[in-house]
């Protein structure tokens, strides 16, 4: 039975933030209902002292690469249709498979 662990990071830009109890705050619930719902593991990676600036990195374990690159597009599009207030800069991933 094969496995694939997609490994990414999502860069967000949370405008109009102006401490890091509210930026953490935000975070604390996107997280949650990333995990919820998307059922992934995901938690703040890098920038944790920026503002207006997250990187989350998210893990998707899938038993194929086409299926996890697709729910990542489905994460991508929830955070910006639920989440305007937030921005996706950018992201990068990498798909490693185990057999």
């Amino acid at each position: 039975m094969a496995m694939v662990v997609l490994a990414a990071t999502i860069d967000l830009h949370l405008p109009g933030v102006a401490s890091l109890k509210e930026k953490r705050g935000i975070l604390k619930g996107l997280i949650a209902r990333l995990h919820k719902t998307f059922n992934i593991a995901v938690a703040e990676v890098d920038l944790n002292d920026v503002w207006q600036s997250a990187a989350l990195g998210v893990a998707i374990v899938s038993s194929g690469s086409g299926h996890a690159q697709a729910k990542l597009d489905s994460i991508l599009r929830w955070i910006e249709h639920n989440r305007p207030d937030l921005e996706v800069v950018d992201y990068t991933f990498e798909v490693i498979h185990f057999n």
